[in-house]
This record gives structure tokens, sequence and C-alpha cells, in this order.
């Protein structure tokens, strides 16, 4: 098993067809044990009792530091020591730039960006303590292409900062010996996308990835585990697409 004996907390990890949902399930089937974080505490303590016994759920709001450092303290006071930090918790709103309004911009990089940032600075103190750890960012297409198809400008303006702080957090936490990488999906089908897309919609996304379907949960939680396990020791700074060919990089 991949993650046998390890500690990891997942951010946005309590809803049913979620991508962090089912890294924490992949997670907790490679070993290790999980502390699922949500602004939903309820439905996050449901989750990780559906993984087991000895998974937890907590209530985190990411966009507050003093919750993220509260959250810190539960999942070391449970698991003696946290050796990863899945960043997953994200929103999106579909609307072009000039419908943006300040509350909107503020929203949406404030759950996206800031807190990344946030959970981040409650967890690093731990895994320097403990030697180490893994940090895995959630970023997106949207990112790397000016635009998505769920995802306004302000969406893709987070994400993109989102690469930019991974890799200076991995710079510098490096010699602690703290990776920190980034995951960039492309559509993938979760409850944010459900009912979104009509037939016609969908088999054009398609027609336009070269692996001939949208993607599944599963297929991004898989890119998490890796980069959270020791056979991507010697990776950090990194971004790993997810997104069946939707963009290839010259």
């Amino acid at each position: 098993m991949l993650l046998n004996d390890k500690a990891a907390a997942i951010s946005g990890a309590a809803s049913a067809r979620g991508i962090g949902r089912s890294t924490a399930a992949l997670m907790a089937e490679h070993g290790a044990r999980v502390a699922i974080l949500d602004i939903d505490g309820a439905l996050a303590r449901e989750a990780a009792a559906a993984l087991g016994p000895q998974h937890i759920g907590i209530d985190c709001d990411v966009t507050d530091l003093a919750a993220c450092k509260a959250a810190a303290d539960e999942v070391i006071a449970a698991f003696g020591k946290v050796d990863v930090l899945c960043n997953n918790a994200g929103i999106t709103q579909p609307v072009k730039t000039l419908e943006i309004s300040a509350e909107d911009w503020n929203r949406i990089l404030d759950v996206n960006l800031r807190g990344v940032l946030y959970l981040s600075q409650a967890f690093i103190p731990h895994m320097r303590q403990n030697g180490g750890g893994s940090i895995v960012c959630m970023s997106s297409v949207s990112a790397q292409r000016g635009g998505g198809i769920f995802g306004g400008p302000h969406y893709s303006a987070a994400k993109a900062g989102v690469l930019g702080l991974a890799k200076a957090m991995a710079r510098e936490f490096g010699p602690d010996g703290i990776r920190v990488n980034c995951v960039t999906p492309g559509l993938i089908q979760t409850d944010i996308t459900a009912g979104k897309l009509s037939d016609t919609a969908r088999a054009d996304i398609i027609r336009g990835i070269p692996l001939s379907r949208l993607g599944e949960a599963k297929d991004v939680a898989g890119a998490y585990l890796f980069l959270a396990s020791d056979l991507s020791a010697y990776v950090t700074g990194a971004v790993i697409d997810v997104n069946g060919g939707m963009l290839i990089h010259g």
C-alpha cells in the first residue's frame, strides 16, 4: 500500500461525487488515515465514518486562518502527525469578465487561492517538526488555457495563482523535506458539473479530447495519490495535467 502508516488531510472532501471524496477513499485504500476537512462538518464526519472508524471528519472553513489552524491541531491530536495535505477545496462560477462583481471576485479568490495559503500555513509547521511531507494543490486546466467551461476569468485567475503559490512554496520548503505539487484537471464529472451540459455540448467537448471521454473523479484521485506517495519522492514544484489531452503543452 502506497500510504501505509501515513496520515492525510484533504479539504473539500465531503461531497459524495467530488474529487476530494474519491481521493479520500483511494488514500484510505492505500493505508492512510484520512481527515476529511469540509465547511459542512456534519457531512465531513459522515464521509469519514463511511471510510472506517480510523478516519475523522472536521469542520473547516478554508478562508478562516483560525479555523484552518484549529483543524490542523485536531488532525495532529487524532493521528499524531500529518504526512499529506491535499488542498482540494474549491468553488466556481460561470460568468464573463464584465459581469464579475467585487463580491464574486473575493469569494472565488478566497476559497480557491487564500484557502490554499491558509491550510498550508496551518499544516507546514507540523510537517517541519515531523521531518517533511507532501502538499498537493488543486489548480485547473482553465489556469493554463485562459478559461474553462464552468469557471469564469476570476476562477482562472485564482487557479493560476495556485500554480504560482505552490511553486514558490516548493522552493521555500524543499530544504525541510516538504514537497509541493499541483494537479490541473480538465472537465471532470462531479456534482459541480452534473446536469449542466447538454448532450450536444458534451459531444462537442469530447471531440476535442484525445482520450475521447470526460474525466472521472478517480482520475484526479490517482494523480493525488501519486504525488502524496513516495513514488514521487523526487518530484516538487511540478504540475500534473489530468485532462485527457484537452490541453497538450508544446
